[in-house]
């Protein structure tokens, strides 16, 4: 039998994430050798990547960071999958979260392939870990003031929701509730201006057709589309949200009364 421990076994599920049969199989492989057995686990981890990519990757992290550049901040929002949350809550992946959002601060880097050409690969992370990896998205906001606001859904596992809000000096003073409002309530465009034409015309076309279904009188549509449509637009427009900690209020009034402006936002969550 090869000489191990308990606690050998917990050392290498930490240092590569693999499972605790993985791990066992390879201690006994290497006769109790950590280091011989760390090599088998990462040699049998890049064989297996191929059988790997059918599988769904939507657990995983969201990674912020916030540079001085130009007298501006830039803010970059990353968000990283693996398969299971055991892996997302391990310190190599939440290693490999920190990596990727710095090289795609640093680099510019808007989707994974551009981060992928600037020198990052989650290739031997996957081999080693044994689950498939992937950068799923990224993003960035740039304005006089940037917040950043991650939120955990789970006390062990990393942030799982990301927000960056980007504003002027004067909006500074309300960003960090206003981001902390998006996280909640996950508004899908800054402003009614952002709502694509063609959602908009959808959703009117909608609106019309549920109302003429109900029987509602012809005379009254025009007022009965434009009431779903504010309806539409307080629900998905961020400046139109009724504001978290003040439902009197909306989001375009809190920040219009700091003298700010909101430049624009994104919000990451996990699979979603």
């Amino acid at each position: 039998m090869a000489n191990y421990t308990a606690a050998d076994i917990k050392a290498l599920r930490e240092k590569t994430g693999a499972g605790m049969l993985d791990v066992k199989k390879a201690l006994d492989e290497a006769e109790g050798n950590a280091e011989k057995a760390l090599e088998i686990i990462r040699v049998k981890g890049l064989k297996g990547i191929a059988k790997r990519e059918g599988r769904a990757a939507s657990e995983g992290l969201v990674a912020a960071e916030v540079r001085d550049v130009d007298g501006r901040q830039v803010g970059t929002l990353v968000e990283i999958n693996c398969e299971t949350d055991f892996v997302a809550k391990n310190a190599k992946f939440v290693a490999l979260g920190d990596e990727a959002v710095a090289l795609a601060a640093q680099s510019g880097a808007t989707s994974p392939a551009d981060l992928e050409a600037a020198g990052f690969s989650i290739t031997e992370s996957a081999a080693t870990i044994g689950e498939k990896l992937q950068v799923r998205r990224i993003a960035h906001v740039t304005g006089e003031h940037v917040e950043a606001y991650m939120h955990r859904t789970a006390r062990d596992l990393p942030p799982q929701v990301g927000v960056l809000v980007a504003t002027d000096a004067a909006g500074a003073a309300v960003a960090h509730d206003v981001a902390m409002h998006i996280a909640a309530y996950s508004p899908l465009y800054l402003s009614r201006e952002d709502v694509p034409a063609a959602t908009i015309e959808s959703e009117r076309h909608i609106a019309e057709e549920t109302a003429r279904n109900e029987g509602k009188p012809e005379a009254a549509l025009t007022k009965i589309v434009e009431g779903r449509m504010n309806g539409f637009f307080k629900e998905n427009v961020l400046l139109d949200q009724a504001y978290a900690r003040d439902p009197k209020q909306t989001i375009s009034q809190v920040v219009a009364a700091s003298g700010g402006t909101i430049l624009g936002f994104v919000r990451f969550r996990v699979g979603a």
